[in-house]
C-alpha cells in the first residue's frame, strides 16, 4: 500500500473513529445499552433460558467490546498527541522552561524514572524553602 493511500485511511479512520466514539459515549447508546439488555432479559422465560439465550447476549456483548477497544484506542491516542503538542509549544514558548522537557514521551522508562526522581528532588527543594522561609516568617512575627 503506497503512503497516500496508508494517509487517507488513517485520516478516514480517525474520522469515523471520533464519530463512533462520541455516539457510542452518548445517553443514547447507554440507553440503547440497558433497552437491549432488558429486552434480553425479559425474552428469556420465551426462550426458557436456554443456552442459545445466554450465547446471543455474551456474543454481542463481546464482539461491541472487542470493536469498542479499537476506537478508545485510536481517541486517546490522538487525544494523547494533541495534548503533548500543545504542553510541547508551552514549553517552547516560555523563556524559563527547559527545552528539554519537549519530546519527553519518547525517552525510555528508564530516563523518565531518573527525570521524576530529579524533579521530586526539586520538590523536596522546595517544599523544605518554602517551610523555612514560612517559619522565618512567623519568628518575625
Amino acid at each position: 500500500m503506497d503512503l497516500d493511500k496508508h494517509n487517507g485511511l488513517n485520516a478516514k479512520f480517525g474520522r469515523i473513529a471520533t464519530k463512533a466514539a462520541g455516539s457510542v459515549g452518548s445517553s443514547w447508546a447507554f440507553a440503547l445499552a440497558i433497552l437491549s439488555v432488558l429486552i434480553w432479559g425479559l425474552s428469556g422465560p420465551y426462550f426458557r433460558y436456554s443456552d442459545t439465550w445466554q450465547l446471543v447476549i455474551n456474543t454481542a456483548t463481546t464482539v461491541v467490546t472487542f470493536l469498542m477497544v479499537f476506537l478508545i484506542q485510536n481517541t486517546q491516542n490522538r487525544d494523547a498527541l494533541a495534548l503533548h503538542l500543545k504542553l510541547d509549544e508551552v514549553i517552547r514558548a516560555l523563556n524559563s522552561a527547559r527545552n528539554e522537557m519537549i519530546n519527553i514521551e519518547t525517552l525510555s522508562d528508564t530516563e523518565l524514572e531518573h527525570l521524576a526522581k530529579r524533579y521530586e528532588r526539586f520538590s523536596e527543594e522546595w517544599k523544605s524553602r518554602h517551610n523555612r522561609d514560612r517559619s522565618s516568617k512567623v519568628r518575625e512575627a
